[in-house]
């Protein structure tokens, strides 16, 4: 059995590139031959997965995006500030160049009352009213995780905040990078690019060709058994797991090659069909995660 990525130089050469992006940001600012920008991270409504990811990033760490590539000015979770104070900080970088990363899908149920973020001179400030305000402005949009690229779980059947994706709500593009959560690495890789050239390639969904641009069913080092028709029959065989439920072959994303947890594993490698979760449309339109005959056999 062979894992496919090998025979696949372009391929590998884009993951490389990835991790260049971040080499040459480090190299320039060291240099003082790039400047600084202001970075807001925005929470909307969601499960806070992005930022927790991007916590448990590794290359670089988080201190690194927070220290050296960017003024970091904001995010609902970590910032010190609180109350009116917070809401100050968060508005501040209107007037100036800064990019916006956006995690959590956008609620307009009651004109965006489902999801107060702060209050500002004694009135509260929705997410609705924030994203608005903020992305119009911003030299780049960045949606990030599932929901905020196009509604995700938050959007969910039968969502009853009215959720959707960011793009729903502003009239300009946004770059989005779908997961649930988001990989560490498909945020830096993005950020470091749009420091060092501008926007980068995207495809017919504004997601980051760096990233999004395979099959994860094309490099998967299950394809084998795939093509040899051999499937498995419960959770745990280590044959194909697409009559599982596997969503391999609609899912788009660099997952067998980069992997997650500081590089070392995977859902195919611990023996879980891939649900996904970077694919618009998640989870409505992945369900179900595995099959009901499946489940039926389990449970026997």
């Amino acid at each position: 059995m062979n894992d496919t990525s090998s025979t696949c130089p372009e391929y590998n050469n884009r993951l490389k590139m990835a991790a260049n992006l971040v080499d040459k940001v480090r190299t320039k600012y060291r240099n003082a031959a790039l400047r600084k920008r202001c970075l807001i991270w925005l929470e909307l409504t969601g499960c806070s997965g992005n930022i927790i990811s991007l916590l448990d990033g590794s290359n670089p760490d988080f201190k690194y995006l927070i220290s050296h590539m960017t003024y970091f000015i904001y995010n609902n979770s970590l910032s010190v500030s609180e109350g009116e104070n917070a809401m100050k900080q968060l508005f501040s970088v209107l007037g100036s160049d800064y990019i916006l990363a956006v995690e959590g899908a956008v609620a307009t149920r009651n004109n965006g009352l489902y999801n107060i973020i702060g209050r500002m001179n004694g009135k509260p400030v929705t997410a609705l009213e924030a994203v608005k305000k903020l992305g119009e402005k911003a030299a780049h949009v960045i949606a990030v995780g599932a929901c905020a690229t196009h509604g995700g779980v938050s959007a969910a059947k039968p969502n009853p905040a009215g959720c959707v994706s960011v793009q729903s709500v502003l009239n300009r593009k946004v770059i989005k990078l779908p997961g649930c959560p988001c990989h560490p690495d498909w945020f830096m890789g993005t950020l470091a690019h749009i420091l060092l050239y501008g926007e980068p390639a995207l495809d017919s969904s504004d997601r980051p060709l760096l990233f999004y641009s395979t099959l994860i069913h094309d490099r998967c080092p299950r394809r084998s058994y795939f093509d040899m028709g051999i499937f498995a029959k419960k959770p745990g065989d280590k044959t194909c797991m697409f009559k599982l439920g596997c969503r391999g072959p609609v899912t788009r994303t660099d997952c067998p090659t980069r992997q997650w947890n500081k590089y070392v594993n995977w859902p195919i490698e611990d023996d879980t069909p891939c649900i996904g979760c970077a694919q618009f449309g998640f989870p409505d339109a992945m369900e179900p995660f595995i099959s009901y005959n499946i489940t039926r056999e389990v449970r026997k």
